[in-house]
């Protein structure tokens, strides 16, 4: 499959391969910083991944929608840091053990490394969070002063639970699954979820979960088995899933109160046909959020026919993803360079 927004090298900016320690967890952190030039001071982001193990590309279904990103800021005139996940790619530590905020920490890491690099201005530093790493990124930005701005891309903002009931609902119907089969599958999905958020010993909470899908096994929708899983396994898999403490953190987390001490300028933007982070009731949680911490910098924006990964698409489906052809929107390109440079004049 073509993927024209690629940039092939040689590059007409520096790019760096870099190592950086994070010391909280003892691990280091592998990743590549681009610079447009060599001389100069230059603002910089930290591009921050979505859910599951991510390389610094952000890689899905053969699109490296980070890639595209840093190629477009460096060349208007932004530096760029983007790292593989702790577990992934060339950076130590285990992927499977950590939380979203284990995860702030590695981004608060990265922020620091910048702040060594000569070619880059201290005062000057943002972040961009694209999904989960919209989680991420107001961890970071409300408890440090080094942050000058945050970038949302399709960022929760919502109850969790709430988020994961609507977005197994939205997939499950583009999927074609029927009506009385997704009203099953939320029943099953939000006394799981309940479960979770209830928890307080793990080996009780897989118990539970483990009956719970002894009863509900019969009714998972063939379209939602993955190629060559049976049923058996396919539940054995979302019990790990569900009991990790990753899963275990964002159920209980909420993303508000985090949001309400962000003090930085933000601009959130979503797309209108995203089906796994929906567009208005995230754009306005988030606003409602910043606004009752008193700040009152921010913009949001959504974008008509693009999904959850800022793609032009026809549904929104997941099952467009790979055979679009177009990595990321150039319009939200323009729109996040556009915004970071007027707030770093």
């Amino acid at each position: 499959m073509k993927r024209p927004q690629e940039p092939k090298g040689p590059y007409s900016y520096v790019n760096e391969e870099v190592k950086f320690q994070n010391t909280k967890a003892n691990i280091t952190l592998a990743g590549t910083l681009t610079l447009p030039s060599k001389g100069g001071k230059y603002p910089a982001v930290v591009l921050i991944t979505g859910s599951g193990a991510q390389n610094r590309d952000e890689e899905v279904l053969g699109h490296k929608p980070f890639l595209v990103i840093a190629d477009h800021l460096t060349k208007n005139g932004i530096a760029v840091l983007r790292f593989d996940d702790r577990g992934v790619g060339q950076s130590s530590g285990n992927f499977k053990t950590a939380t979203s905020l284990d995860f702030s920490t590695d981004v608060e890491s990265a922020v620091a490394y910048l702040q060594t690099r000569k070619e880059i201005d201290k005062s000057r530093i943002g972040l961009i969070g694209h999904s989960e790493g919209g989680l991420v990124a107001p961890l970071v930005a409300s408890g440090s002063d080094n942050i000058r701005f945050m970038v949302l891309l399709a960022a929760p903002a919502i109850d969790l639970g709430k988020l994961l009931l609507k977005q197994d609902e939205l997939i499950a119907r583009s999927l074609g699954i029927s009506e009385p089969e997704i009203q099953k599958m939320k029943n099953t999905n939000a006394s799981a979820y309940s479960l979770i958020a209830k928890s307080t010993d793990l080996k009780v909470l897989r118990n539970d979960l483990a009956k719970l899908a002894k009863k509900e096994i019969l009714e998972i929708p063939p379209q939602l088995l993955p190629p060559k899983m049976t049923k058996e396994e396919f539940i054995a898999t979302q019990i790990d899933n569900l009991s990790s403490p990753w899963f275990q953190y964002v159920m209980k987390y909420n993303p508000g109160k985090t949001l309400e001490k962000v003090r930085c300028p933000v601009l959130a933007l979503n797309g209108e046909k995203d089906l796994q982070v929906t567009s208005k009731e995230n754009l306005s949680a988030i606003t409602r959020a910043l606004k009752d911490g008193g700040n009152s910098n921010i913009i949001t924006k959504e974008f008509p026919n693009l999904n959850h990964f800022f793609q032009e698409c026809e549904t929104g489906s997941p099952l467009e993803y790979a055979k679009i052809e177009q990595t990321f929107s150039p319009k939200v390109l323009t729109e996040i360079s556009t915004w970071i440079l007027a707030q770093v004049r």
